[in-house]
């Protein structure tokens, strides 16, 4: 079976991306994390995805290998949509008179909002914030239940239960809304 090696892995002979790895690295897999932190909710989806770059780049002499940058850049993607939203909850609360426009955002947030997927998407935006992180990196991104843990950091059971209560939490809501 031939192993999969990652772009970043494969430019620097599997040790941590150097600075030539970090191009493939970006192009390959850059639009792919702005839309993982979109679905997260993040509203600078782009600038989480560039500061995930950023850090990965600070952090680069600590990563064992290679392939650990792109788990490491989804967690960082997954921490900092996480956090954007708490500090957005709590600028809201404070600033509760401003209203923000809703329906302006980045081409690739009106892409996402197409009509058809309206009602998935608020379905998914209504769960609770890491039963949405699971299903966005089990189902979206495609990762295994064992990669969606080392990603947030939870057990694999924890994984596991959360995938099985956010499944039934939004089919129940796509039910009532049909």
């Amino acid at each position: 079976m031939e192993q999969r090696t990652h772009p970043a892995a494969r430019a620097s002979g599997g040790r941590p991306p150097g600075d030539g790895g970090y191009e493939e690295l970006f192009d390959a897999h850059f639009w792919g994390l702005v839309r993982l932190a979109t679905l997260l909710g993040a509203d600078d989806a782009e600038d989480v995805v560039q500061d995930a770059f950023v850090r990965l780049h600070r952090r680069r002499d600590t990563l064992r290998d290679g392939d650990a940058a792109l788990s490491y850049l989804r967690a960082i993607v997954c921490n900092s949509s996480r956090s954007r939203l708490r500090h957005l909850r709590m600028a809201r609360r404070r600033h509760a008179q401003m209203v923000l426009p809703e329906d302006i955002g980045s081409a690739e947030q009106q892409a996402v909002h197409r009509e058809d997927v309206r009602a998935l998407l608020a379905g998914v935006a209504e769960l609770p914030g890491r039963q949405r992180e699971v299903l966005v990196l089990r189902y979206w991104l495609d990762l295994s239940e064992r990669e969606t843990a080392e990603t947030l950091g939870i057990a694999l059971g924890t994984v596991k239960a959360h995938a099985a209560r956010a499944v039934a939490a939004l089919g129940k809501r796509l039910k009532d809304t049909t």
